[in-house]
């Protein structure tokens, strides 16, 4: 069983890094392996609606390292927890340009995955990017794995983070949960849901 834990930060070891470290190391106390893949602080391609990787093309026409990376690491992943700051109450651009594009073009490797996000800001808007985040996993069909509070840490610094110990243990009771969500799942012998034939309309007349 493997977690991939996305840094949808553009600083590699700043606040984001630090919550999702608390979740790395619990989930390794729970026999649960996992990744941090950092999406990086370079511009990121976001998606322009073409619809080509519904008509022909097996994902999306942007081939760039990012998404190819992100997607064939959501392949192997049996679980995902996206962190996010918090930018004027949302996540990232950056961050959401990508999600755009691998949920949409790549949701094969995603679907029925368990799911979270996490958020840290300074002050406040932690709740507002929680719910931006969570969409993305209920359209997928995606459990979304849920903690004791809205899973969010505060400070501006990586210092400051480590001194908020109600998110960090929010931190940790996420990361138990998801383990066990997993070893139940690996355990179970239920049959998946069935599934219907997707049905899409316009709202217009």
């Amino acid at each position: 069983m493997k977690v991939l834990l996305v840094n949808g930060s553009p600083h590699a070891y700043g606040c984001v890094y630090t919550s999702l470290t608390e979740i790395a190391e619990t989930l390794k106390i729970e026999g649960v392996d996992s990744e941090i893949f950092w999406i990086g602080n370079r511009a990121v391609q976001g998606c322009i609606a073409c619809f080509e990787c519904r008509n022909g093309h097996e994902h999306c026409v942007f081939q760039d390292d990012l998404y190819l990376n992100f997607t064939s690491k959501m392949k192997e992943a049996d679980a995902i927890i996206i962190g996010a700051p918090v930018y004027y109450a949302g996540p990232p651009g950056s961050l959401c340009a990508i999600l755009d594009r691998v949920c949409f073009s790549a949701g094969e490797y995603f679907k029925r995955k368990p799911a979270a996000c996490v958020v840290n800001c300074r002050r406040g808007g932690a709740s507002a990017a929680f719910d931006r985040l969570n969409k993305y996993f209920t359209i997928l069909e995606m459990p979304v794995i849920s903690s004791q509070y809205w899973n969010s840490t505060h400070g501006f610094t990586p210092d400051e983070v480590r001194k908020d110990s109600e998110g960090l243990q929010t931190m940790r009771t996420l990361a138990r949960n998801m383990a066990h969500y997993l070893k139940s799942m690996e355990k179970s012998a239920l049959p998946l849901p069935m599934q219907e034939e997707r049905i899409s309309t316009n709202f217009i007349s």
